[in-house]
């Protein structure tokens, strides 16, 4: 269910494209921002981990560096049946985690210093464990596409209106208008729901990894309390990579309507009511 919602959704945001850059240039303009979507999704693809690795300083550690936390990701990647990742550590006091990279040949599992130390093992299996299941979904690869073409529609949307296009005779001013203004929010919307329902799927299949459902239940309840307590300098863009919103403790109102995840306490419920 959560793949097929994903797939709608995935179409809905190329069609919004579609139809936003024949607003701006007609078939013309259409495809002139398709190949430019397609250019920008080819560097994400490629480069997107790196660019947001070096973003939050995160270090590359190794076995020597820190024995307990590679060797936790190592057992936990043989169950889910992956390539051992690159493990990285993120310099914050905020406890989260997030996974990067383009496929799981090459991958890269990131915690910060905060998730290190506020929680026990069981439930750092637990929060791996989910990095490791959006690795498996190939998730990164969705959420980066996602990202991409909504930026897209965004950039779109900004030349337009400042630059003109369309054939006003035809479409209509207000039309016109309207299409501008709407599009990237409802671009931004796609993209956050997408996020939420792959944060489903990563809890479940995580759990199923870790074997401990209720360790992540556990887990993801601390974390959303230490992420409101303790803030992170976090590029809205890249939060809906974390395991729970590096921006809890600086959203206001309409939180669940532009939420990059789903609310903690429906994930918890859950996961409660796994058997594994």
């Amino acid at each position: 269910m959560n793949a097929l919602r994903t797939s709608a959704l995935m179409a809905a945001l190329i069609v919004l494209f579609a139809l936003l850059g024949q607003a701006v240039g007609g078939n013309s303009g259409m495809m002139i921002a398709f190949a430019f979507a397609v250019a920008m999704n080819f560097g994400s693809y490629w480069f997107s981990d790196k660019i947001v690795l070096r973003m939050y300083k995160a270090s590359e550690v190794s076995r020597a560096d820190a024995p307990e936390l590679v060797d936790m990701v190592d057992r936990l990647r043989q169950n889910a049946g992956l390539p051992m990742p690159r493990v990285y550590v993120i310099p914050s006091d905020q406890p989260n985690a997030f996974a990067t990279g383009r496929n799981p040949e090459h991958s890269a599992v990131a915690v910060t210093n905060g998730v290190v130390r506020l929680l026990s093992k069981e439930e750092l299996e637990g929060v791996i464990a989910h990095e490791l299941a959006h690795i498996q979904n190939r998730d990164i690869l969705t959420s980066s596409i996602a990202a991409t073409v909504a930026a897209a529609i965004t950039m779109l949307a900004r030349f337009a209106f400042f630059f003109g296009g369309g054939d006003r005779d035809r479409g209509g001013a207000v039309a016109s208008i309207l299409m501008l203004i709407l599009a990237p929010i409802a671009a931004m919307m796609i993209q956050m729901a997408i996020s939420r329902s792959r944060e489903f799927a990563a809890d479940r299949d995580g759990a199923t990894i870790c074997g401990k459902p209720q360790a992540l239940a556990s887990a993801l309840q601390r974390l959303q309390s230490g992420a409101e307590q303790v803030q992170m300098q976090a590029n809205p863009s890249t939060a809906h990579m974390f395991i729970v919103n590096p921006l809890s403790g600086v959203m206001g109102g309409m939180r669940a309507l532009f939420s990059t995840h789903p609310p903690t306490e429906e994930r918890i419920a859950r996961l409660m009511d796994m058997r594994v």
